[in-house]
């Protein structure tokens, strides 16, 4: 989720493009950097760059004590760490080996590793631990072989693998900037006598509303005169226009009311890159930074979870999927909770802490506590270089991009990502589950991207129903095995943002105290596992009888074509089919969509609800 900006015009390149770097502050990041070109002394360009780590006020004041060349064609980027270390080395832009090329990217770059290796065996010096610079030498090597600047992207998308937008420009070729994108979006800016680049148009909304869509793997070419879009492969492409309509602080939001709205439409994308890169050329599955050993994983005998609020709830959905899939027994603890109550911790109990921010201090203490008694720590966390990461023996990064709206929603979702592929990895080096086991639930949660495009598709279906609940004083939430979890995060949901009484309940514990809650008209929201876990299945609809015996208005999620729960719902959720495992990261999204507009239509403050903060930071 970086921010990017390009420019070619008429107008001081520096002040559009850190001008628009300020817009797209809201997206966060951790450095920031501009490029520009400009000519030498002797007529032939040159590139001149400035580079951060921290906010853009780091970049302005490094751009005041060396200033820039009064310039028109430049490029600009706020970086959310992926690749390396938020640090000034890995700040963009990078630039090629001859500092003719610079580049700046968001995204993540598959097979980085491979095409490194190749460099630095051609004797390129490569200087970061990003990605982003393989990218800016291989383009230098295509414009050093003779080509111009869009022939090489042309060329260098070719190679590459993951999704990515790369912009760039090209010291001997002054009067152009070049960008491609696959899977990573990013839209052009149309003026008069000046074109725009950026990750979304709130980067040059003050200077056009006139913009064109690109599609997928598509190069733009911008000059001050035009504008030019070709396929990867240098065939012409007639780009989408349209008009914005939107003032700025719309535009930030990509024309949603929230940024929690427009996080929960993010989803496939952040879930389609959290599972970017997860498997060698061999197939194999591989993790981020995991820096534990495979003999020092199969020592482990005993895992233990720790985390807060909706990152909880992501950790029980942690623990049938690590239990069914390696038996390896899995406690889920509140991190609060966990030093106080004495836990038996050893070297071969591995300490899994999920913490969107890197910075939760009930969840920083309690793995400094594990740590002080030999167990082995693992991260699951969507901040590169925060503190639970550095003080971890290894790391999971979600790559769900920033998260503006104070209730998770896509951070919740890479989270359980994180937490399967996790599960998957422990059975590959323990050997609990056949390579092609592993492939297929891999296969699985690849599609899944697509299956919440079809649940975001029906979103309206659910926001009438959460504006026909607005006058409700309490909902209440059932499920069953991972099902539960999501019903207590639908729960969380609603107390956050709608400020109403919500509870969430395993369905078999009805019987057990809250059936006493059930009365006349009160809406139970239940979440009903698939069809192929029959027993499970045949339960849940047992809880459902119950209810509605009872007076309960049901709202039922549940797989498509499920006839058993349509006869019984008086309100049927559909959802895509998938295992009983996986159906959380679908599952979660209309009760998400529901409390959103609940909250919406009642006048409340989606973004940012009453006296709740993004990261809690004390214990």
């Amino acid at each position: 989720m970086c921010g990017i900006v390009g420019y070619v015009g008429h107008r001081s390149a520096q002040d559009v493009v850190v001008e628009g770097l300020r817009r797209l502050e809201y997206r966060g990041y951790d450095s920031a950097g501009v490029a520009l070109v400009a000519a030498g002394p002797d007529g032939a360009g040159r590139v001149e760059w400035r580079k951060r780590a921290g906010k853009l006020a780091n970049l302005e004041k490094l751009i005041g004590e060396e200033p820039l060349p009064e310039v028109t064609i430049g490029i600009g980027h706020t970086r959310w760490a992926t690749h390396g270390a938020p640090n000034d080395v890995n700040a963009h832009p990078h630039l090629g080996n001859r500092r003719r090329v610079a580049v700046v990217h968001n995204g993540i770059i598959e097979n980085f590793d491979d095409l490194r290796a190749r460099l630095e065996d051609d004797d390129h010096q490569l200087s970061s631990e990003t990605d982003t610079e393989v990218a800016a030498h291989l383009l230098e090597l295509q414009v050093g072989s003779g080509v111009d600047l869009t022939t090489a992207m042309q060329r260098v998308c070719q190679v590459l693998e993951g999704a990515f937008t790369l912009v760039a420009v090209d010291a001997e070729d002054p009067d152009r900037v070049v960008a491609a994108r696959r899977n990573s979006p990013l839209v052009v800016g149309v003026g008069e006598g000046e074109n725009f680049l950026g990750s979304d148009v709130a980067a040059f909304i003050e200077h056009t509303r006139e913009a064109l869509e690109l599609g997928q793997d598509q190069v733009v070419t911008i000059t001050r005169d035009g504008v030019a879009v070709t396929d990867f492969h240098g065939a012409p492409v007639t780009p989408k226009a349209y008009h914005v309509d939107w003032d700025l602080s719309a535009a930030e939001k990509d024309g949603h009311d929230w940024f929690m709205r427009k996080e929960i439409f993010e989803q496939p994308h952040a879930v389609a890159d959290s599972l970017l890169g997860r498997r060698t050329r061999t197939g194999a599955l591989q993790l981020d930074e995991m820096r534990l050993s495979d003999q020092e994983l199969r020592d482990i005998d005993k895992i233990i979870i720790i985390a807060a609020g909706t990152s909880f709830y992501a950790g029980m959905v942690a623990k049938y999927a690590i239990e069914h899939w390696t038996r390896i027994p899995v406690e889920v603890e509140l991190s609060s909770e966990f030093r106080y109550r004495d836990p038996i911790l050893d070297y071969s109990t591995l300490v899994v802490a999920i913490s969107q921010s890197g910075e939760t201090a009930d969840t920083l203490q309690a793995i400094r506590h594990a740590r002080t008694q030999r167990s082995k720590v693992l991260a699951i966390c969507n901040t590169n270089g925060s503190t639970i990461p550095r003080e971890s023996d290894a790391v999971i990064y979600t790559h769900a991009g920033p998260e503006i709206g104070v209730a998770s929603t896509k951070g919740f979702v890479t989270q359980l990502v994180a937490c399967y592929l996790l599960a998957l990895y422990l059975a590959q080096v323990k050997g609990t589950r056949y390579g092609d086991e592993i492939a297929d639930v891999l296969h699985q949660l690849e599609a899944i991207p697509a299956h919440i495009e079809t649940v975001l598709s029906r979103a309206e279906a659910v926001y009438e129903l959460a504006r026909a609940h607005v006058d409700e004083p309490t909902v209440l939430f059932l499920g069953r095995h991972a099902g539960y979890p999501v019903a207590l995060e639908g729960a969380l949901k609603l107390k956050e943002l709608a400020y109403i009484h919500a509870e969430g309940f395993a369905g078999g514990e009805l019987k057990h105290g809250p059936i006493a809650l059930i009365d006349t008209g009160q809406p139970v929201l239940c979440v009903v596992p698939p069809r192929g876990r029959d027993q499970l299945h045949g339960k849940m609809l047992s809880a459902i009888q119950e209810v509605r015996a009872r007076g309960a208005r049901t709202i039922c999620l549940a797989e498509e074509g499920d006839t058993a729960v349509a006869a019984i719902a008086d309100t049927l959720i559909e959802l895509p089919r998938v295992p009983v495992l996986l159906q959380p990261l679908l599952a979660v999204v209309p009760l998400q969509l529901f409390a959103c507009e609940l909250a919406t239509v009642k006048g409340h403050d989606v973004d940012q609800p009453r006296n709740l903060a993004k990261s809690v930071t004390v214990e």
